[in-house]
């Protein structure tokens, strides 16, 4: 398991960062990113990550995040400012990981190390 700071994945352009996670998660390895991807970038991991499924190999992802917080300062919506978001994310083979349950405080999933589960 990879914790990958907020920091790394900034000096990345956006398709750095998606093959980057392909990457690793081709690997075997599951990713806690500090930062959530962007909408766009979350849209092109996963076309991408759809390309490359392979019945006999890659399995595909499995992905889950903390939802955006929502402002709430008044002055943020009359100026819609907006605070950094920052989301904590879980990224892995989808024959290793599995979301059990999820809210907007807690990701349970389970680990295998195995591709049965």
């Amino acid at each position: 398991m990879d914790l990958i700071s907020e920091h790394k994945l900034a000096e990345m352009a956006p398709i750095e960062k998606v093959k980057f996670i392909i990457g690793e998660v081709k690997k075997g390895k599951i990713l806690v990113l500090e930062k959530g991807l962007s909408p766009s970038e979350e849209a092109s991991l996963i076309e991408m990550t759809m390309t490359m499924i392979d019945p006999d190999g890659f399995s595909g992802i499995e992905m889950e995040s903390y939802p955006a917080e929502n402002s709430s300062s008044i002055f943020e919506k009359i100026f819609k400012k907006k605070r950094p978001r920052t989301r904590l994310t879980l990224i892995g083979p989808a024959n290793h990981l599995k979301t059990l349950r999820k809210d907007k405080n807690l990701i349970s999933a389970l680990v295998s190390s195995s591709n049965n589960q």
